[in-house]
């Protein structure tokens, strides 16, 4: 259900409708309901998607249904892409979210945590994404990220997304499309975004295992670009990665022990910390081999100059004997050996390409040319 939907809901909001007494009071500052920010919403009843007119009339109608039959997993799932302070502050009011969580939900740029506040909890992720690029250069962008928050309670779960990319629109489908997973309730929601999240983590860790691989065979290739800006670029977004993923780790180890986790969905969440330290893993092997990379492009940069300052100074050895012969048979003087010999000329140009040849092949052979 889009957001355009709620208009007429949101019109018969008990926090808008205002009396002649009220009409006369001062106006307080309200919170108003989420419009431009909600991707969609919906409310679960036995894993199946049931038709409501808002959002609280939704949380009021799965509630209801909890009371009926004990066990029964109706809850109600909204989920909302970069929204602003009073719309947050609405779902606050509907749902009883803590005004710490809230404000960390508007802000964003928050560090990847799971909170407990009462009934309810709070995780952060962080999202990670891979650019394409036809070239990696020293300003391509190669990572973007962006962060999930969840707030998670007995009936309800209320989903925050900052970022464009890693949509949730296709968790909530294939949930969907089977209720048996719906059924599971709010923590297996918490468990398809969470798993969905780091499987998107080794995706990109495969794609940037290959653009090592990439740049490590151009540094040790016969002929090198030498472009230590690259991979220094390629570091710096390998850092960007661990920093988005490593924090991650401990909350998740965490997460199975929390009591608002029924005991049948913590093995699930045990496997997605076994996947999620094998991502970590393959990102801290990367990072290294980056900075080894980054160490043998650097050694390999001043080896080849080495190179070409041995071959400078062989040229410049192997012209210096004909231009001090030359030099010196520039000089005015009249009396010098052969200046006036049929043959000096020739003898001269010979002792001169002798020389040059001599000192030619001794630099080959120790390799300086």
């Amino acid at each position: 259900m889009r957001s355009s939907t709620l208009f007429r809901r949101i019109n018969r909001h008990p926090l808008q409708t205002r009396t002649a007494l009220q009409l006369a009071e001062p106006v307080r500052d309200m919170c108003v309901p989420p419009v431009a920010s909600i991707v969609e919403y919906g409310a679960y009843v036995q894993g199946k998607k049931v038709a409501t007119t808002g959002i609280d009339d939704a949380l009021s109608l799965v509630r209801e249904r909890n009371k009926e039959s004990d066990g029964a997993n109706a809850f109600v799932w909204v989920g909302l892409h970069e929204p602003e302070a009073p719309e947050v502050e609405w779902l606050a009011e509907v749902f009883g979210l803590h005004p710490l969580a809230v404000e960390d939900a508007v802000k964003a740029h928050q560090r990847p945590k799971v909170e407990r506040y009462g009934e309810s909890l709070f995780m952060v992720l962080k999202t990670i994404a891979y650019l394409d690029h036809d070239e990696l250069t020293a300003t391509s962008e190669i990572i973007a990220t962006g962060e999930i928050m969840v707030f998670l309670g007995p009936d309800f779960v209320v989903t925050v997304r900052h970022g464009d990319h890693c949509p949730l629109t296709g968790v909530r489908e294939r949930l969907e499309d089977k209720p048996k997973l719906m059924n599971r309730g709010p923590a297996g929601v918490l468990h398809a975004i969470s798993d969905h999240v780091v499987d998107q983590y080794l995706q990109v860790a495969d794609l940037m295992q290959l653009e090592l691989e990439e740049v490590e065979a151009t540094v040790f290739a016969d002929v090198s670009s030498r472009d230590i800006n690259r991979i220094y670029q390629l570091k710096r977004e390998m850092l960007e990665i661990k920093r988005a993923i490593t924090p991650l780790q401990s909350p998740m180890a965490a997460l199975p022990q929390r009591r608002v986790i029924p005991s049948d969905m913590r093995e699930y969440f045990r496997d997605v910390g076994d996947h999620l330290s094998r991502v970590c893993e393959q990102v801290e092997s990367s990072n290294e081999l980056c900075s080894s990379i980054l160490q043998a492009a650097l050694a390999r940069s001043n080896a080849l100059a080495n190179e070409d300052m041995r071959k400078i100074s062989s040229w410049v050895a192997i012209l210096a004997v004909p231009t001090m012969i030359a030099g010196i048979y520039g000089m005015n003087f009249d009396f010098m050996p052969e200046l006036h010999s049929v043959w000096g000329y020739p003898a001269v140009l010979a002792v001169m390409v002798t020389a040059c040849v001599f000192l030619h092949r001794g630099f080959r052979r120790n390799g300086w040319l």
